[in-house]
């Protein structure tokens, strides 16, 4: 997706209410419009009404309701939402492999580098 059609638009999906908060301002700080949900479930139910569609999904792997890899699923199976580009986000060891196995566009290790986070969204949301 470019600019123009996802708005600088980023989900971040994550359970803990600090970290999705402080990402979020973050992204606000650098122009970007972060929309947020604390489970996969959540972020289904708000991708589905979201318009414009993000450029990326930040998303975490281990949340209550619906963990990362059961919202990475749901997400690949709606045609709707599949060609969305998915970072994970994990302190986990295992996630690395987590991510190949989510088929993730990317991943970054908790706690997240601001610099990389900011590299990482630009990829995907591009300024024409």
């Amino acid at each position: 997706m470019t600019d123009r059609e996802c708005g600088r638009t980023v989900l971040v999906v994550e359970d803990d209410k600090d970290i999705r908060d402080t990402i979020a301002e973050i992204l606000q700080d650098g122009d970007y419009h972060p929309f947020v949900a604390a489970n996969g479930e959540a972020a289904l139910a708000a991708l589905r009404m979201a318009d414009p569609k993000p450029c990326v999904i930040l998303l975490d792997v281990m949340m209550p309701v619906m963990d990362g890899k059961t919202f990475r699923i749901e997400q690949r199976s709606d045609p709707a939402l599949n060609d969305i580009p998915v970072v994970v986000l994990s302190a986990h060891a295992d996630a690395t492999s987590a991510a190949a196995e989510m088929k993730a566009e990317g991943f970054l290790r908790k706690p997240v580098d601001l610099d990389k986070l900011l590299d990482t969204i630009e990829k995907w949301c591009v300024a024409d």
